[in-house]
């Protein structure tokens, strides 16, 4: 059965690895969920976002050493849903599971809408505050039981807090 595994990075350099590493254990850019505020995309991702440097990494193609471009391809031609009113930039899997929440999490904020999607109030409220700091959060629905170990043991090799299986 698949889980669900997250961990939150403080900064970009931190997360693209942690994508690049996803990568190259055999995920597609489908599988991984990338969540940031509005504020974080705009401050680390405006050049690759405004620019072309996200068109090389297109379906299937080989990403190589190209770990820069990571995320925000992932951000900037994923799905990519904004939630008004919540300054948040979810991209990946867990986009329509945000969006489906975000209407009735609006008024309940960003908690309201992680809680909305299915993640536990208190894992929530981490995350919350993670992300108002700046932090990006990376997920992935993992193949097996197993492998959501290995995924978790990645994340944390790498420097993620807040690790979650759910």
């Amino acid at each position: 059965m698949s889980k669900l595994v997250t961990g939150v990075f403080k900064t970009r350099v931190a997360a693209e690895a942690a994508v690049d590493a996803i990568l190259k254990r055999g995920y597609t850019r489908d599988d991984i969920s990338v969540l940031m505020s509005d504020a974080t995309k705009s401050k680390e991702f405006a050049i690759e976002t405004r620019t072309h440097a996200a068109d090389g990494l297109g379906y299937g193609a080989a990403v190589g050493g190209t770990v820069g471009a990571v995320v925000a391809a992932i951000v900037a031609v994923g799905t990519n849903v904004v939630l008004p009113g919540l300054g948040l930039v979810v991209a990946g899997p867990l986009a329509a599971a945000l969006a489906g929440a975000g209407a009735g999490g609006a008024a309940g904020g960003l908690i309201g809408a992680l809680v909305g999607a299915g993640i536990p109030e208190h894992r929530a409220k981490v995350y919350d505050a993670s992300l108002r700091a700046g932090g990006i959060l990376i997920g992935v629905e993992s193949k097996s039981d197993e492998e959501a170990d290995k995924i978790e043991e990645l994340l944390k090799d790498l420097g993620a807090e807040y690790i979650r299986q759910e």
